[in-house]
């Protein structure tokens, strides 16, 4: 009997590529050791004994809505029972925006991405803080989209980028920062692992994107 398991929910919009990064992320929990269940619709999380069995829950689901008895099933599993949470970009905090609760536990929103798609920009691991999700892991070029988040102050930030990006206009340059890309964060009882990264598949494939994933699945699924 495996002694983890994940279920991995996807949908929404086609852009961000649910169903393609659904196919990796379940290889790479595969791979190391979850028995993953997997399905297309949000009704899943509505099947109160599978979620109670679960060690990990992975939303892949973009832009979308969910029902308030969606939602909760999902808060109560993570904050009452501890179960895991963790995700990336498109499946997680750029998923439900009218639910104010799902943010709550996921620890930010997306709101921008100045320069859109196909700008080249550093994601810096954070020295200050000590972790096992980016113990050994050295800073990476990205080229994407470059996430601006409105993020929990609470977060445990892992790893991060700069605004503005020099030759990247707009209103974001008057206020330069560091910006959250990678956090853990605990909702009541329940880990929670965020990676700002996953436009679309491509992007998490390179070896660090997808060992953060890792590592993120397992931290979580703890």
């Amino acid at each position: 009997m495996p002694s983890k398991r994940a279920l991995v929910v996807w949908g929404g919009w086609d852009g961000h590529e649910p169903e393609r990064v659904a196919d990796l992320f379940t290889e790479i929990l595969r791979q190391d050791g979850f028995e993953v269940t997997v399905s297309d619709t949000l009704d899943a999380f509505l099947d109160a004994d599978r979620l109670a069995e679960q060690h990990l829950i992975v939303p892949i689901w973009t832009m979308g809505q969910i029902s308030p008895e969606q939602s909760q099933a999902v808060t109560r599993a993570v904050a009452e029972q501890g179960i895991g949470i963790a995700g990336c970009h498109g499946g997680m905090c750029d998923s439900f925006r009218n639910d104010t609760e799902w943010q709550f536990m996921t620890g930010s929103q997306w709101v921008a991405h100045p320069g859109n798609d196909g700008v080249t920009y550093p994601v810096r691991i954070n020295r200050d803080v000590t972790h096992e999700i980016t113990d050994g892991l050295e800073d990476f070029d990205v080229t994407s989209e470059q996430y601006y988040l409105h993020v929990d102050p609470g977060v445990n930030v892992l790893a991060y980028t700069e605004f503005p990006l020099p030759g990247v206009s707009g209103p974001h340059e008057a206020n330069p920062c560091r910006m959250p890309q990678v956090y853990t964060k605990m909702y009541g009882r329940g880990r929670v692992f965020y990676n700002a990264l996953g436009h679309q598949r491509n992007v998490l494939e390179p070896a660090t994107p997808r060992e953060l994933m890792r590592r993120g699945f397992a931290w979580a699924a703890k």
